[in-house]
């Protein structure tokens, strides 16, 4: 494999262009407006955070961003020192072309066959910049490792760089040969243990809960702990309007797609406590209820598909139990008189038609009312309402990446606005096939 060249390039008040408009791109958008360029994006579609960051930019005395709505040409290169592709392949292409016949280095997002440049995971710190790259082949190592060097480095690094300028006019002046200097800076660290090796500092993790995911949700103590954060490790799930209430903090996917593991629990765990023996301050965002929690998805999203989970006449009871695993769902509804309480299932919209067999045939009547509220407090946020033979008999599909949380019982009917066994949305109403 090719050795890459490390580079630090000064971008302030130069022309770089970026194709594509995506959430990649938005987070491309955002370092390259850090490092003051003059950004020009260029594509078909521009996604809602690219709008956003390109508003900001009128608004914050930084470098303007100019937007072009339409398909890359190889003219959009001209004049530029840089450009970043976060398109498809296929584009990429088209922009890898374009730029090697301008002699203009191109870094094309998490597609190194189209890149002749690679941006690294960064840690910038009192002036101290650490860049980490896998050349473009291993990107979640990256994050990792950046995260492992940040936290090796001492809390007080400003005052030891702070240090090293102020010697370093006497050091040119009297001519000190480098290798001295080296010794210097080294003896005064271990003095005071520089290296952060010799120090205890406390540091803390916080599970907290994002609940369903709309913001407005979250505890103020949640808020708090985001805001104070070192280190944030997110799910899926993670609504990015939350995540930007832990802007000062590093940030790391640690979630599952479609059922891949982006790190293993273990992982995570040894992360956390090695951040936290470092002195940071950790939090381990999840969707639900930890143990900083969020407003519970168990009285959240039934409430926010207008279903009460206890209701005079009705249920003075609820029961919350996850349904992913068919034997502990089984034993928790066993004592139940069939009809008695609500049963607010979380987990379990994998198996929803085997929840729905299970209370059937534990004596709960089929005509039992049933509804499904996928991704509450969301923009997509969608409800099923039906009764328990349809629930069971339906087999009801949803995308793998979606949180729902079933209700059972007779509060499932009330404020139903749409037909027995259909499914809402803000898009209108769509019946599920039988």
């Amino acid at each position: 494999m090719t050795e890459l060249l490390p580079l630090f390039i000064n971008l302030a008040d130069r022309s770089v262009v970026l194709v594509g408009a995506g959430r990649v791109a938005a987070g491309k958008l955002r370092q390259l407006r850090a490092a003051g360029a003059r950004v020009r994006i260029v594509a078909p579609e521009i996604g809602a955070e690219v709008a956003v960051e390109a508003r900001a930019s009128e608004s914050d005395n930084s470098a303007a961003v100019q937007v072009t709505q339409r398909a890359f040409v190889p003219r959009d290169l001209d004049g530029a020192w840089l450009v970043v592709a976060a398109a498809t392949p296929a584009v990429n292409r088209q922009v890898a072309e374009a730029a090697e016949a301008r002699r203009v280095f191109v870094n094309a997002v998490d597609d190194p066959p189209n890149a002749s440049a690679f941006l690294s995971g960064v840690i910038r710190r009192d002036g101290v910049t650490l860049a980490i790259s896998t050349s473009g082949d291993a990107p979640a190592m990256t994050a990792l490792l950046r995260e492992g060097l940040d936290a090796l480095l001492p809390r007080d690094l400003g005052v030891w760089m702070a240090r090293a300028r102020a010697e370093r006019v006497a050091w040119r002046r009297d001519g000190v040969p480098m290798s001295e200097r080296e010794r210097s800076v080294r003896g005064n660290c271990a003095l005071v243990e520089c290296t952060g090796g010799l120090v205890a500092v406390t540091g803390h993790v916080s599970l907290v809960g994002a609940g369903p995911g709309d913001p407005g949700l979250l505890t103020r103590t949640a808020i708090a702990r985001l805001r104070t954060a070192d280190v944030v490790l997110f799910d899926a799930l993670i609504d990015e309007r939350i995540l930007k209430y832990a802007r000062r903090a590093q940030r790391f996917f640690v979630g599952k797609r479609a059922g891949r593991h982006a790190m293993t629990q273990t992982a995570i765990n040894t992360v956390m406590i090695r951040a936290a023996r470092r002195g940071r301050r950790v939090v381990r965002l999840k969707g639900g209820d930890p143990v900083v929690p969020g407003v519970t998805n168990a009285v959240a999203a039934p409430a926010l598909a207008g279903i009460p989970v206890t209701h005079r006449g009705l249920a003075s009871a609820f029961l919350v139990v996850s349904g992913h695993d068919d034997a502990a769902f089984a034993s928790a509804i066993a004592g139940l008189e069939p009809g008695g309480v609500t049963v607010v299932v979380l987990m379990g919209l994998g198996r929803s038609g085997a929840i729905a067999w299970t209370l059937i045939d534990r004596g709960w009547s089929r005509s039992t009312p049933a509804a499904i509220v996928v991704d509450a407090s969301r923009s997509r946020q969608r409800t099923w309402r039906g009764t328990l033979d349809q629930l069971a008999a339906d087999g009801i599909e949803w995308d793998a990446r979606s949180a729902g949380t079933i209700v059972v019982g007779a509060v499932a009917a009330l404020a139903a606005a749409a037909p027995v066994g259909a499914v809402t949305s803000a898009l209108g109403e769509h019946h599920v096939s039988r």
